[in-house]
């Protein structure tokens, strides 16, 4: 199923400036990053925890997202804690070698507790720590986010596991080959911890709240809330949902949506290519299509 999305001004300035030289730009390689839905239940049904990234980001720009970011090489450290699925399991989830879906793994981890103050780990495989209002867990927040001190690391010293069954995999998205800088990003989807509270602390954004993914999914469409295609499909695929166990209890898989571009007499527009849950279709190569 093909779908369309209007240019926003500052990924159109890019659109055209790739156009223009009809693909000869070699691509940026994209980095791989995962993301984080965190959800919880409410009366209409699964809300979602979004933030507003500043109009300085270099990246998605006032874009309305979900926690996230880059995979940092100490995610892959083997002696992480683990509790859940093996990790054997993670790998043919995510579609790479073990490494690789540790890493994915624990970045999604990581950026949820840098970038939110929430954290997807306990003392054991049925525990999850419950109050993080101690001012040495902002400490050690902290140091994630400015990288003196690893996931790894936190979680030993605390003699926490890691429990990678409160997440489910839920889709692989690549930025357009005519953006600056791309991203290959997994997006999970996580419930929020009982007795643990999400709000914004990772610096990167100026406001944060929980919508109800519904009403998130229309701001996204008619335009009232600027969100990039990835963040408007998760949000219209988490709203169909009656509840959040509902939602954990989905086994998607996963396989690469990479938007491209579509150049017609009317001007620029971005497509994807999406053919069922958690997957769909890089795309024409090179990124770009004429139609008539």
């Amino acid at each position: 199923m093909r779908r369309s999305f209007a240019l926003t001004s500052r990924i159109g300035d890019h659109a055209v400036a790739f156009a223009a030289v009809d693909g000869a730009v070699e691509p940026a390689a994209p980095r791989r990053a995962a993301t984080v839905v965190l959800v919880r239940d409410a009366a209409a049904g699964p809300q979602a925890f979004l933030m507003r990234r500043t109009s300085t980001m270099a990246f998605a720009a006032s874009m309305h997202v979900f926690p996230g970011g880059g995979v940092d090489p100490r995610d892959c450290d083997p002696a992480v804690p683990w509790s859940g699925p093996p990790l054997s399991a993670w790998a043919e989830r995510l579609g790479v070698d073990e490494p690789d879906a540790a890493g994915l793994v624990c970045a999604a981890v990581r950026e949820l507790f840098e970038e939110c103050g929430v954290l997807l780990a306990g003392a054991g495989p049925d525990d999850v720590v419950a109050d993080l209002s101690d001012d040495s867990w902002e400490a050690d927040r902290l140091a994630l986010l400015d990288r003196s001190l690893a996931l790894s690391e936190l979680l030993t010293r605390r003699s926490l596991t890691l429990r990678t069954d409160l997440l489910t995999a839920w889709s692989r998205w690549c930025t357009p080959v005519f953006e600056p800088r791309r991203y290959d990003t997994w997006f999970f989807v996580a419930a929020l911890p009982t007795g643990q509270r999400a709000r914004e602390v990772g610096g990167e954004a100026d406001h944060a709240e929980w919508l109800d993914a519904g009403t998130a999914a229309t701001g996204g469409g008619d335009g009232t809330l600027a969100m990039m295609p990835p963040t408007l499909v998760t949000l219209e695929d988490v709203a169909q949902a009656p509840d959040v166990a509902a939602l954990l209890a989905r086994q998607r898989q996963l396989s690469l949506v990479m938007p491209w571009l579509v150049r017609t007499g009317d001007g620029l527009a971005i497509e994807v290519d999406l053919d069922g849950e958690g997957g769909g279709r890089p795309g024409p190569a090179g990124g770009l299509e004429d139609r008539p």
